[in-house]
């Protein structure tokens, strides 16, 4: 027989799923409805599922402009008007500041809980209020995170599809005007013609039409000279898919066999293989309608995006670039404390070489004890060697590469590298590197520059402190299930706070010498690994630098 407390967990664990799969049911309630009406519904649901006194929803921008929603259970003794003021009042300050917390409501304290809705991080947000001290529980923490992220998806396909139609729309205009004006003269079609094809040709871009049953497909000029295609020669989707990248054929097909079967709207990237071997990036948007005998008809834009994309690719060649000039320059700080982890080997082979030789030297040589220096001469060779293998990683130009990273052992090595330099301005390190900590994905080099920008920023951050132990702690640990984090904690004179939203910012120094690139790059690293970094003063001396990353996928 259960428990009562049994019987309870079980009850509640089935509210739970039950809530759960109600919140999983949404997306297909808003398929084809506008961000208000989302809003509007993913209300009504919180309240009629989780025991809520209020649920606030403010989406910043949509096709009719900001909107926002309050509703207010009817059992709570909280006027609407009241709390609508105290939570745009609390949505007022930095959203980096927004955290759960417990407002004063008409007299009565309420318990809220700011998720953001992700299209605009700093205007799209839902605000869940309870007067129970002890919200949000776990369960009720999970049911309004997928809440959240289901609006997040159902709000940008609702943003696209806004957009997609605005665009088609648009097309649909635009050809319905340069009709008229061509059956009001031919001279005008001419030259609308003209400027439309050079358009296209200064922009990049070829239109189409495409009638899915019959598999009729209509180009113009321009988008016959985007895929190299002899003019005379029908359109055809297998010709289409000769000239495609293999890796992106499926992606082509999947698109066509989808818009067939529920004429929607497309919009995908996918690339060419020429016949000279050249590689063409193209970015394709198509809106489907009924014609006047209710066929399907796709008209749409492809546009040749390979400059961007290759502009992109030369920006992150210039970003990686940076990155080394700024790893060199750190070279100079450490040079040291580099000397110093060389030169201890290198004394250390030396003395046993010359202690070998007398060894072999001596009636009758002592071969044992010549055997024992000559080991120890070996291990100070490969210390050495290490310690080269370490800058030649730390400060080459090798190009980065995705592999698995153990965190802990990427801050050991660049203690190793760093501990002298450190000694020698006062300053000792105390590690708290979590066990089995999880590996994560990402360019090792990349990372370990990061753990020393941060770890020579500290020591800096310390050099006027005269009262108090030049300490700094290192410590790694899991941040949620699916992210690790490293904190760098000083004793320092900490960060004004004027220059606290800034630090990241380039070219942002406190520094006489610096160049104010370290924290821009790091937090450019970070980004590009899918983390976030961020800095903050401690309640004590000094202030406290934390990344995220996330873990590896097995």
């Amino acid at each position: 027989m259960q428990t009562p407390d049994r019987t309870d967990d079980i009850a509640r664990l089935q509210a739970c799923l039950n809530d759960l799969v109600s919140l999983l049911a949404l997306p297909a309630l808003w398929r084809g409805r506008d961000p208000p009406q989302i809003a509007k519904t993913l209300v009504e649901v919180l309240l009629g599922s989780l025991r809520l006194d209020l649920v606030y929803v403010r989406l910043g921008s949509t096709d009719r402009g900001p909107f926002e929603i309050m509703h207010v259970s009817r059992g709570a003794p909280v006027r609407e008007g009241d709390a609508t003021a105290a939570i745009q009042r609390f949505l007022g300050q930095d959203p980096d500041g927004w955290r759960p917390q417990a407002l004063d409501i008409g007299g009565q304290v309420v318990s809220i809980v700011p998720l953001r809705l992700g299209l605009d991080s700093a205007v799209d947000v839902l605000v869940a209020g309870a007067r129970r001290p002890t919200f949000p529980e776990q369960t009720e923490n999970l049911l309004l995170s997928v809440a959240a992220t289901q609006a997040t998806i159902a709000l940008h396909e609702a943003d696209l599809r806004l957009r997609q139609r605005a665009l088609a729309e648009e097309l649909d205009r635009r050809v319905a005007q340069r009709t008229l004006e061509l059956a009001a003269a031919n001279d005008d079609l001419q030259r609308g013609a003209a400027f439309l094809a050079e358009a296209q040709r200064l922009s990049s871009t070829g239109s189409f039409s495409w009638y899915p049953l019959l598999d009729r497909i209509t180009w113009s000029d321009q988008l016959y000279r985007i895929f190299g295609f002899d003019e005379s020669m029908p359109v055809t989707l297998e010709r289409i898919a000769s000239r495609l990248h293999p890796e992106d054929v499926g992606v082509f097909v999947e698109a066509a066999e989808r818009a067939r079967s529920d004429g929607g709207d497309l919009e995908f990237a996918h690339r060419l293989l020429m016949p000279d071997g050249s590689v063409k990036h193209l970015h394709l948007v198509a809106h489907g309608s009924r014609d006047r005998d209710g066929a399907l008809e796709y008209i749409g834009a492809v546009q040749d995006v390979t400059e961007r994309h290759q502009a992109a690719e030369a920006l992150g060649r210039a970003r990686s670039e940076l990155a080394h000039v700024a790893r060199v320059t750190t070279l100079g700080v450490l040079t040291a404390s580099i000397a110093h982890e060389v030169n201890q080997p290198l004394s250390g082979i030396v003395t046993n070489a010359s202690t070998c030789l007398r060894m072999l030297a001596a009636d009758p040589p002592n071969v044992e004890g010549a055997r024992e220096t000559a080991l120890r001469t070996i291990r100070d060779a490969n210390r050495a060697a290490d310690v080269i293998t370490r800058l030649r990683a730390l400060f080459g130009t090798k190009s980065t590469a995705a592999e698995a990273v153990d965190l802990n052992e990427a801050v050991r090595e660049v203690l190793a590298l760093t501990t002298s330099e450190l000694r020698r301005h006062g300053v000792a390190v105390r590690t708290e590197l979590a066990v089995a900590l999880p590996t994560v994905v990402g360019d090792r080099v990349q990372l370990q520059q990061v753990v020393l920008n941060l770890l020579l920023n500290a020591s800096d951050a310390m050099s006027s402190v005269t009262d108090r132990a030049r300490e700094v702690t290192i410590t790694t640990g899991a941040d949620g299930d699916d992210r690790v984090q490293l904190l760098v904690r000083d004793a320092g004179v900490g960060i004004p706070e004027p220059l606290l939203e800034k630090l990241f910012e380039p070219f942002l120094t406190t520094k006489r010498d610096g160049m104010g690139i370290g924290l821009s790059i790091s937090r450019s690293i970070i980004e590009s690994h899918r983390g976030v970094i961020s800095a903050a003063n401690n309640e004590g001396p000094g202030a406290t630098f934390r990344f995220s990353i996330p873990v590896r996928a097995d």
